[in-house]
């Protein structure tokens, strides 16, 4: 009965030592990339906004395209951003729609920090300065797609 014990033991461990570097390749290939991009952004209770920007990822860069809607907005405002996107496997990666909810005030020029995550896993993780005058207590949608 030891043996069936061991034997099981030996089994489980073995299992989940498979599980692991099963899994391990598939983290190792996300890379870092870098973004910078340029929105504009004008509403009275619902905001719609765009721009353009370029992602930086294994040494091509890429053009960006870029559009969005909040709620909650009133104002005129445009923002310069900068910053990496992680979790990339491919430029493509990070196409998609990115939402986070904020609360904010910028009154002629303020600082904007932001962390957003699309379906692909890609985090955006923004920094720059707003230009204008934008109250907001807003849920935003960011999309991204590559020109």
């Amino acid at each position: 009965m030891l043996n069936l014990s061991r034997a099981t033991t030996f089994g489980t461990a073995f299992l989940a030592m498979a599980v692991i570097l099963t899994a391990a390749p598939s983290l190792s290939y996300a890379e870092t990339g870098s973004v910078s991009m340029r929105i504009s952004k004008v509403g009275f209770i619902v905001g719609v906004g765009g721009g353009s920007g370029t992602l930086t990822f294994k040494g091509k860069q890429y053009r960006l395209s870029i559009g969005g809607v909040s709620a909650g907005t009133i104002g005129v405002a445009s923002m310069n951003l900068v910053g990496r996107a992680t979790n990339l496997r491919t430029a493509a990666d990070i196409a998609g729609s990115y939402s986070v909810a904020s609360a904010g005030l910028a009154v002629a020029g303020g600082a904007k920090v932001a962390t957003l995550q699309n379906a692909n896993g890609v985090v955006l993780q923004l920094q720059g300065r707003q230009v204008g005058f934008e109250a907001s207590v807003a849920v935003s949608g960011l999309t991204i797609s590559l020109r």
